[in-house]
């Protein structure tokens, strides 16, 4: 989601600590960077992930949001250091293209009518093999549009909350009209700022990136594959603060009002927000104590509670105490 900054306090960064996500030497730009990958239909999600990791020689990785082994689409994986970050999709709005199969003939317009009942809150029952309690729950379906209507097969695409089982939503639908259905294919388009036609890579686009780094020293591949950890929060509303600020937050601390510079202009109350360096670098996350405009008023105190931290400490100078 793209916000508005507004400024608090006027800032300016120093060049001698830091840099630029995208100006990273290569290692760190590497060990620091996400990969927007295209999941092949077969492999689990952790499969893939440990392919990723073989692929480029690390130690470890990460990806935000498992798939079915059926499944294809975005799957983020998180290198090295940014693994911790990736886990900022986690709550990230999911987008999918589904075909779904009805077990009898529908009329196409019942089938129009009970997609318009199942957008908005709807109640799941998570799936007998899921990795979360099996309890009743609501979620959000964004949007659901129905691209083709072809015989007992529908073909659409869903924004949804995170957490919504595409799965349960076809079977749902299936038993409002009386006749059953299941999905029959499925696709993810979305994850938070992570898009289908953005950046979208597969493995042996990977692969091939790797070998041109390593054989020929051409490092302009590696870095059209994988990009900044900070990707992974360009969803969420920003706090950016003041170099000052910085190394404070990579120690844990909370945010205080005096260390804020920048922020977006639609952050609520309890919102998670990406806590960035004038640079631009993701320096932690953690839940907004205030909406924006008492943010921009508030003369003292903490501001964000922080609960998530990305950046080593050391990387700006301790000023305070």
């Amino acid at each position: 989601m793209k916000t508005n900054l507004i400024t608090k306090s006027k800032s300016i960064t120093n060049p001698e600590y830091g840099c630029k996500p995208e100006d990273r030497e290569i290692t760190d730009y590497i060990n620091n960077g996400v990969i927007n990958l295209d999941k092949p239909s077969g492999p689990t999600s952790h499969e893939v992930d440990s392919w990723v990791k073989r692929i480029l020689k690390l130690d470890k990785t990460g990806h935000g949001g498992t798939l079915d082994p059926k499944v294809t689409g975005i799957l983020p994986v998180g290198l090295a250091d940014a693994t911790r970050a990736i886990q900022l999709l986690l709550t990230a709005p999911k987008e999918y293209v589904c075909l779904l199969t009805f077990h009898a003939d529908v009329p196409e317009s019942e089938i129009r009518r009970v997609f318009e009942e199942f957008t908005g809150k709807i109640f799941q029952l998570p799936p007998v093999k899921s990795a979360v309690k099996r309890e009743l729950r609501t979620r959000n379906v964004y949007y659901s549009t129905i691209y083709e209507i072809k015989g007992r097969d529908v073909l659409f695409r869903i924004g949804c909350e995170a957490g919504t089982y595409v799965r349960t939503y076809c079977h749902n639908i299936g038993e409002a009209l009386g006749v059953g259905a299941h999905m029959a294919e499925l696709r993810r388009t979305q994850v938070g700022s992570f898009r289908e036609r953005e950046n979208l890579v597969t493995l042996q686009d990977v692969t091939d990136a790797y070998h041109f780094y390593i054989e020929d020293g051409d490092e302009s591949f590696l870095r059209e594959a994988i990009m900044p950890m900070e990707r992974a929060a360009d969803y969420l509303p920003k706090v950016v603060i003041k170099d000052s600020a910085v190394d404070a937050i990579c120690h844990g601390a909370d945010l205080a009002s005096g260390g804020v510079a920048y922020l977006s202009d639609n952050i609520k109350k309890g919102d998670i927000v990406a806590i960035e360096t004038l640079k631009g670098e993701l320096v932690g996350a953690g839940n907004s104590l205030y909406f924006t405009d008492e943010i921009l008023e508030a003369e003292g105190g903490f501001v964000v509670n922080t609960s998530k931290v990305f950046m080593k400490p050391g990387v700006y100078p301790r000023l305070w105490k």
